[in-house]
């Protein structure tokens, strides 16, 4: 174990670099542009044995990774906002050929109008792909994260995206602990692919239609399949945990015990709530915080027992769905709590849309405003835009 420094997008090259896929496809895009020219370097200066494939879009780039991936390699990319936008229709048949490849996503806000910033529209858009996702607070959960997330991905045929936060994240410079090269490659393993397209002994068909005489059997497997991603991702945390030191579970409960309100977010934004809950414990407050690691697939049965002992929460979604009902984190919370034992009073909180500054005094405010919501035991506002001009 070594101790360097490194933003969020050295970061995930350099854990990139470690694993040293066998085939890396990309396109570059702000913010995440800087993630595969530093790995270009290193597969230039030979310090990995990666076949580099620069395409002309990012559409051209997953359909690359899979095609790779189908060719028995093992395969990465990155991507960002519009980029994954564009990588939309292979997302779904990467997932669907059950192909484990990894994106490095930084998360920025999808136009228009044009942000180069962070927001989580970009892959709340595409959490119905089959994508495996995991949101990271810092650079190193970024790193720690595409090294986790690459073995999940291998051993449940579940590709997935491993995402930070534009420019808070991304380009930030923080203290970061890494393995050592040859640590990396005995927990990630050799790869053993399920299948080749190159295997000419066991010939397959790949890319068939499937019609309404198979088509809904084909995708109930996958569905299965998919199911089946968090138990394995507990197991590998696990197992990273006992190599590193550090234990990232699906879901992340700070000084909640004996709390009797919460915020529940992703991201950054996460962290950056833990200095505002240290604080009002000073003050004798009984705050906590639950953090959503692991978007897709959703930890529904770990979401109720987490929420359940709370009061009141405040939801903090960095999205919206246009539905007039709240984001996606709020609507899907209240999904898992209907029919909850125990459930709070729950409010949402759209934040940071186009990479609007969240800080401390705004978190505060929501904590006030959670902690009036228990006092009246009634919620006066089901949606709060947080920090609009004009609505305060």
């Amino acid at each position: 174990m070594k101790t360097i420094a490194k933003t969020g997008n050295e970061a995930m090259a350099y854990a990139m670099k470690q694993i040293n896929p066998d085939v890396v496809a990309a396109y570059p895009i702000t913010p995440a542009t800087e993630i595969v020219q530093i790995f270009s370097n290193y597969v230039a200066d030979g310090e990995v044995d990666t076949e580099f494939v620069a395409v002309e879009s990012e559409h051209s780039a997953l359909s690359a990774c899979v095609g790779a991936s189908l060719a028995g390699g093992r395969v990465m990319t990155s991507t960002a906002s519009q980029g994954l936008a564009l990588m939309h229709e292979i997302l779904y048949i990467a997932a669907g050929n059950r192909l484990p490849i990894v994106i490095a996503l930084v998360n920025r806000s999808l136009s228009a109008p044009i942000n180069i910033h962070c927001d989580h529209s970009d892959t709340m858009g595409s959490r119905e792909a089959g994508w495996m996702q995991l949101y990271c607070a810092n650079s190193q959960e970024a790193y720690d994260s595409l090294i986790i997330a690459l073995k999940v991905a291998e051993q449940t045929a579940v590709p997935a995206i491993v995402s930070t936060d534009a420019f808070i994240i991304s380009h930030a410079m923080e203290r970061l602990e890494v393995l050592e090269d040859e640590e990396v490659q005995r927990f990630i393993g050799e790869y053993k692919p399920r299948f080749s397209a190159l295997d000419l002994e066991n010939p397959k068909t790949f890319g068939p239609l499937d019609l309404q005489d198979y088509f809904f059997e084909h995708k109930r497997a996958q569905i299965d399949d998919f199911s089946k991603v968090l138990g394995t991702y507990n197991k590998v945390a696990q197992e990273y945990a006992e190599l590193s030191g550090r234990y990232y579970p699906a879901l992340e409960e700070y000084k909640t015990d004996d709390a009797d309100v919460a915020i529940f977010t992703a991201g950054s934004t996460a962290d950056t709530a833990k200095e505002v809950v240290d604080g009002l414990r000073e003050q004798g407050r009984k705050m906590g915080l639950v953090r959503m690691r692991m978007w897709r697939p959703l930890p529904v049965e770990e979401i109720k027992a987490a929420l359940g002992k709370f009061k009141a929460v405040a939801v903090m979604d960095r999205s919206d769905t246009m539905a007039d009902f709240g984001g996606p984190v709020f609507l899907e919370t209240r999904g898992i709590l209907y029919d909850a034992k125990k459930k709070p009073l729950l409010t949402d909180y759209v934040y940071g849309l186009g990479g609007r500054n969240i800080d401390i005094s705004d978190i505060l405010r929501v904590y006030d405003e959670i902690e009036q919501v228990v006092k009246q035991g009634k919620i006066d506002k089901l949606i709060t835009y947080l920090g609009v001009r004009g609505e305060e």
